[in-house]
């Protein structure tokens, strides 16, 4: 079970946020805005929020560009990430991620499946690192959102948790073998 340790200082996290969808407006952004309120709880900053149509290639090439930014340390998506012809962030994702990280995906469904049973099988969240940066594309939905943020992402990036945590990884996400 993952603790907090007293001994590590926790560290401010500049986090940016795309709510990929065809239909939503800041105005009623529900999932981006339950998300970047739990981030600025958690004690980290909404680096950047923006909106975007479920377009694949646009994403990606978002995707990229926070990538290159030394500034930004963890890109969240919510949005698309279901079955229908317009879903398309795991396409995105998979154009541009270094390393997938499965286990988030896993877990997150595991943990959905408490709540919605098998329909949580119609998620396709998933995780993954580019350019040094954690990236994490989670369903648009609010309740989602929470799962994801409360049972796996608070945790993942406080650099207190142990036995492990994301966080402490950060210096070493650009490592080659030599």
């Amino acid at each position: 079970m993952s603790k907090i340790e007293g001994e590590r200082v926790f560290q401010s996290l500049n986090i940016a946020i795309i709510t990929v969808s065809d239909t939503r407006s800041f105005a009623d952004d529900k999932s981006g805005d339950t998300l970047a309120a739990r981030i600025e709880a958690a004690g980290h900053r909404v680096y950047e929020r923006l909106i975007l149509k479920d377009d694949a290639d646009v994403l990606a090439q978002q995707l990229r560009n926070w990538a290159d930014d030394p500034q930004i340390d963890v890109v969240i998506t919510t949005g698309g990430t279901g079955v229908t012809g317009r879903d398309v962030t795991p396409e995105a994702f998979k154009q541009v991620i270094d390393k997938e990280i499965p286990g988030f995906g896993e877990i997150f469904r595991m943990l959905s499946y408490q709540k919605i049973k098998t329909s949580t099988i119609q998620s396709r969240a998933m995780a993954g690192v580019v350019n040094a940066t954690y990236m994490f594309a989670l369903p648009g939905s609010s309740g989602a959102v929470k799962d994801a943020w409360d049972d796996i992402l608070v945790h993942q990036l406080d650099a207190r948790t142990r036995p492990c945590n994301f966080v402490e990884l950060m210096p070493r996400l650009n490592e080659h073998l030599r």
